[in-house]
């Protein structure tokens, strides 16, 4: 069965339909994460780039080109953090952007940079 997931910025300005399932479900605390996202950590699903349409009145997301394979996404409007397109092709895009970022689909199954997340971090999920 192919999902169809919609999601979005906080303006509405740049929005998204994701079809397919949502690939890698983990959350994130490299630095890189961390500072785009403001949070210790982020979490991300992938999507093959065909995967994800920008079907919003702002078109696709601004880019800023963050390593050699990768460019982070967000909204020129709002400076919402929508995710990453990779040169792989890969969308990623940031579960909290999803209009549902309670589904079980979107669930991380694994954490990525560990050693990065801050030291109460265990304290809050023991």
């Amino acid at each position: 069965m192919m999902t169809t997931l919609t999601g979005g910025c906080l303006c509405g300005h740049i929005r998204f339909t994701a079809t397919g399932t949502p690939g890698h479900p983990h959350s994130c605390s490299c630095h890189m994460c961390q500072r785009h996202s403001g949070a210790p950590a982020m979490v991300w699903v992938t999507y093959p780039a065909g995967a994800v349409v920008w079907d919003g009145p702002g078109g696709a997301p601004q880019l800023w080109r963050s390593s050699a394979q990768s460019s982070r996404a967000f909204c020129p409007q709002c400076g919402s953090t929508l995710g990453a397109v990779d040169d792989a092709p890969t969308v990623g895009l940031v579960t909290g952007a999803f209009d549902r970022p309670n589904l079980q689909a979107l669930a991380p199954v694994a954490h990525s940079y560990r050693s990065r997340r801050p030291r109460w971090w265990a304290k809050l999920f023991a």
